[in-house]
């Protein structure tokens, strides 16, 4: 290091821009922020005010807007097409609501025990329309191979692979070699799509999101928990789930966050408060996987639609934080 190079170090570190030594380059690299929000259903009182004009994701919209990559799980089909299966709750959208999802989200997971209500042909449809409105999505597609291909996103420099699996039935929604549907969860075939993710699509971080667990239960199973440590052994930098309805505890291993369930997010069919409170989920990502996390919690009426809490606190942890923490998030 050069006389004129240390001294512009230590007058840089003098006033307090940058935290630095002499002999180490600041990391001036700002992290991207992905914004993640749960079970999203447009089919009844949202669909309704989206046919009116009005949207339901109106509270949260300037947090979404701040974020680098904004993803939700899609709980329903939208499509036009298909016969509601032998279930007691089918969920069928209008293809009205994607111009209100296209305002808020990037991309959708689709991987989950209701994007095939009403069948393939209803999911192929729905394929086609996420298409023609711009919208990605990941855990699905036209055909097996498809449905296990990552959503790659790129931000401010960083590769980011997105995953999606379900693993609550029924798993006749899952895509076959010549037929559309979703990706279904087996561990060795996870395991590869993440080592692949790396390797044949480059990508420096890669990110699964389960669909798992079991409804109305506040902590993971034992299932859950085997199958997280073994996606972040694989190579995942962190994994989101949900499908329980509820948040459940978010857990640490080997550095890397779980975050087992983040509950719901627009959703009128609930029977408890615990399905009425949900978390929308932010990671902090740089070169290194996950810097920081933090949560909102969203408020669920019982027309299921979501309002900002912002006296709650919430969960939130920072990269070298033995324990995940509570934060008051008042935006």
């Amino acid at each position: 290091m050069s006389a004129a190079t240390s001294r512009l170090s230590r007058l840089i570190c003098a006033l307090g821009l940058v935290c630095c030594l002499p002999g180490f380059a600041a990391d001036a690299t700002s992290p991207v922020s992905l914004v993640f929000a749960g079970d999203v259903v447009l089919d009844d009182s949202a669909g309704e005010m989206i046919r009116r004009g009005k949207d339901p994701f109106a509270s949260f919209a300037p947090f979404f807007k701040d974020a680098d990559i904004r993803l939700a799980n899609l709980e329903c089909v939208v499509a036009t097409t298909g016969s509601a299966g032998d279930k007691n709750y089918t969920f069928r959208a209008h293809p009205r609501t994607l111009g209100v999802l296209k305002r808020h989200f990037d991309a959708l997971a689709l991987a989950n025990n209701h994007s095939g209500d009403f069948g393939r042909e209803a999911f192929a449809e729905m394929l086609g329309l996420l298409k023609q409105a711009d919208l990605d999505q990941f855990g699905g597609g036209h055909n097996l191979s498809e449905a296990h291909t990552p959503l790659i996103i790129e931000r401010k420099g960083l590769r980011i692979a997105l995953l999606g699996y379900s693993e609550f039935m029924p798993r006749s929604f899952e895509a076959d070699y010549n037929a559309p549907g979703v990706a279904w969860s087996e561990d060795e075939q996870v395991m590869a799509d993440i080592q692949k993710a790396r390797t044949v699509y480059h990508a420096d971080l890669v990110i699964p999101v389960m669909h798992w667990g079991w409804e109305n239960e506040l902590s993971s199973n034992a299932r859950q928990r085997q199958l997280a440590h073994t996606l972040i052994d694989a190579g995942a930098d962190a994994v989101i789930g949900g499908h329980p309805h509820v948040t459940q505890e978010i857990e640490q291993y080997r550095g890397k966050p779980v975050i087992y369930s983040v509950g719901n997010f627009v959703m009128k069919e609930t029977d408890n408060a615990n399905q009425r409170r949900g978390w929308v989920l932010r990671l902090q990502l740089d070169k290194q996987g996950v810097r920081a996390f933090d949560t909102r919690v969203a408020q669920i009426s019982m027309d299921g639609i979501p309002q900002l809490d912002r006296q709650a606190t919430s969960p939130c942890w920072r990269r070298g934080q033995a324990d995940v923490g509570q934060c008051h998030n008042p935006d």
